[in-house]
């Protein structure tokens, strides 16, 4: 009896020393490990790829696209349809889900794609709205857009419904509109697109795209100077 409890205590024991040593490896030093040289090497991308504004002040990542609409004429009213502020650049459509979804303005609940077939009549009517909104929010006085001018990427969402990112065929189709609601000339804001377009990755992966928070914020700094 004696022996089988000391048999007993030792391994108890050791388990313990075993779970001491494990939880101060992998609990304490390794998680102070990766972070101290995520800090080091990858610092803007371990904390969240954050954009700041003129003045330091965090307006969101990099990584997750955001609305740009006009306050509820009635807050309460949750059936009232978002009107997109004209002076920004907009982004994609976020209704990847559906017409029934969380997560029809960028909402980071969940994200997706409405996996509706091409001639779905639901997803048909979408891009046809879609269409028509673009060409009559960027027509102004002195440009008028065509149909065949609005590219794939105003019109449809993306996979996940959460796409930071346009084309810059889209971004240069807004120009005109946001020029004029803003006060600027069109050059200016034809050479801002031009300074926030990045090419494919690597130069091969991926398409040209610009980052519409990025461009907003520095669209924000140009309008005030």
């Amino acid at each position: 009896m004696n022996t089988s409890v000391g048999n007993t205590a030792r391994l108890i024991g050791a388990g313990l020393r075993a779970l001491l040593v494990l939880t101060v490896l992998c609990g304490v030093l390794y998680p102070l490990a990766v972070t101290g040289i995520a800090q080091v090497a990858f610092r803007d991308r371990a904390n969240g790829s954050e954009i700041k504004d003129g003045d330091g002040t965090v307006v969101g990542s990099s990584l997750i696209g955001q609305t740009y609409n006009l306050p509820k004429t009635d807050p309460d009213d949750p059936e009232e349809a978002a009107r997109p502020d004209l002076k920004w650049f907009q982004p994609r459509p976020s209704n990847g889900l559906g017409a029934n979804s969380v997560n029809t303005q960028y909402a980071l609940i969940l994200s997706g794609a409405t996996n509706k077939a091409a001639d779905n009549p639901e997803l048909v009517k979408l891009v046809e709205d879609a269409k028509a909104a673009v060409i009559a929010d960027n027509t102004t006085a002195g440009h008028t857009v065509r149909p065949q001018d609005v590219p794939a990427d105003a019109v449809t969402s993306s996979g996940s419904g959460l796409d930071p990112n346009i084309s810059p065929a889209y971004a240069e189709l807004q120009v005109h509109r946001v020029a004029e609601q803003n006060g600027l000339d069109v050059q200016q804001v034809e050479k801002l697109v031009r300074q926030h377009t990045e090419g494919r990755t690597l130069g091969f992966m991926g398409e040209p795209r610009v980052n519409v928070l990025r461009l907003n914020t520095d669209l924000k700094a140009l309008a005030r100077s």
